[in-house]
């Protein structure tokens, strides 16, 4: 159902939760908008709008995926957009703050314990001269990347379209599209590279390329563009 407060607080959804659907929202300040899409998969979902004037879009899901489970905390003029068709393992964690935002691309597979840090929530200064050292930065994930199990995205990194990250990765710098990056911090160890989502269990063994019948998702097989490295 839709929500205005005299605040200027909103959400905008009129979808159909399911019983089993996990939904906790909080409004500590004022001017801030949750806008769902009516066929979002919702299976878990925590938003703490701790500021003013902070906006979330979470898209819907039109394609089988495991569903949207995220618990985020927004600060004050900070932006969250979800694209399309997103599919997280288990709750993943976004944090930011001071106007900054965090997207997640359409197509997205992400992976149990995976976190998008755009702020570190505490400030570092320099104690000679006493200039902060850690400003928050934007965190731009493009379509279709695959994060893998506890990959952290931290803010002021740019992720290239159908990339991937391997396990436990820490990605501190930007990456290009079409590669795979592992490492702690995440370092490119291999390019112009294309995943697709069938589960390798379910598949027989021996089979060099796609299986026959399926589909392949050409939007998504590039050649690496740039070094990002």
């Amino acid at each position: 159902m839709p929500y205005d407060d005299v605040r200027g607080n909103s959400i905008d959804y009129d979808g159909d939760l399911p019983e089993t659907a996990k939904v906790t929202i909080k409004l500590r300040g004022s001017g801030n908008r949750l806008v769902v899409a009516r066929d979002a998969k919702i299976v878990d979902l925590m938003v703490d709008f701790s500021g003013d004037d902070a906006v979330v879009v979470i898209e819907g899901t039109t394609e089988s995926r495991t569903g949207l489970r995220f618990s985020m905390r927004l600060g004050h003029e900070c932006t969250v957009r979800i694209g399309e068709n997103v599919g997280t393992e288990t709750k993943s964690f976004i944090r930011v703050s001071e106007g900054q935002s965090v997207t997640i691309g359409e197509d997205c597979m992400i992976a149990s314990g995976v976190a998008f840090r755009a702020d570190d929530s505490h400030a570092i200064y320099d104690v000679r001269t006493g200039k902060r050292s850690n400003p928050a930065g934007c965190i731009d994930v493009g379509e279709h990347v695959w994060l893998g199990k506890d990959v952290v995205v931290m803010g002021g990194v740019t992720i290239g379209q159908g990339s991937v990250v391997g396990l436990r990765g820490i990605v501190t710098k930007d990456l290009p599209n079409n590669c795979v990056a592992a490492g702690a911090p995440a370092r490119v160890v291999k390019r112009d590279v294309a995943w697709e989502r069938p589960i390798l269990s379910f598949r027989e063994p021996g089979i060099p390329g796609l299986p026959r019948g399926h589909k392949k998702s050409t939007k998504y097989w590039n050649v690496t563009r740039a070094d990002g490295d």
